[in-house]
């Protein structure tokens, strides 16, 4: 079974006023981290999604660990980045690791959890990362679920099918799933 990773980070971040995928944690940018740790899982390949600012944060990712696609209409939602990296990786991948940048408690053995929970069902499901009462991203979902996600609009995400899945899904839990940086205090307090 082939995992492909896609990682989201076509967004403007707004709220925060910089891009997030460019800002520093222990000396890495945020999108180099999810790249490091979409490898370190076992996914393969892994591509990264961009839109806002497209030339400035891709030329932060390393091309011999991650392929980049940019979603020309980012601003109509997540779905059109989900969709582009979909159409990267449909074709060689029996499954799709879907997961943004900006989850800072996000580690490869959680990741690597979901894609081994993934790869040893005998039957399609669906493995989604459990947090603050809610399935979410990291999550894997398999071939047979690619028309569903090419199916999603604007800005409904892979979260729109976890909350109504089209196949069983399996939940593992991931502490410190729901922290996330959107805003300039996000990360202060992380630190």
């Amino acid at each position: 079974m082939t995992v492909a990773a896609i990682i989201l980070a076509a967004g403007a971040s707004r709220r925060l006023g910089q891009p997030k995928q460019l800002l520093l944690l222990d000396g890495e940018t945020l999108l180099a981290r999810a790249v490091r740790l979409a490898n370190e899982s076992g996914a393969a390949p892994v591509v990264v999604v961009l839109g806002a600012q497209a030339e400035a944060i891709g030329g932060a990712v390393d091309p011999g660990k991650a392929t980049v696609v940019v979603n020309q209409d980012w601003e109509q939602g997540i779905a059109g980045s989900v969709h582009a990296g979909l159409g990267v990786v449909q074709a060689q991948a029996t499954g799709v690791l879907i997961l943004s940048c900006d989850q800072p408690r996000l580690t490869s053995a959680h990741l690597g959890g979901l894609i081994n929970a993934f790869t040893a069902s005998k039957a399609p499901v669906i493995v989604a990362s459990a947090y603050a009462g809610i399935h979410g991203v990291p999550a894997v979902f398999p071939q047979e679920a690619f028309p569903d996600l090419f199916a999603l609009r604007g800005d409904k995400g892979a979260r729109a099918l976890l909350s109504r899945p089209p196949f069983p899904l399996v939940a593992l839990t991931f502490p410190g799933g729901e922290t996330d940086i959107d805003e300039p205090g996000d990360l202060a307090h992380l630190i």
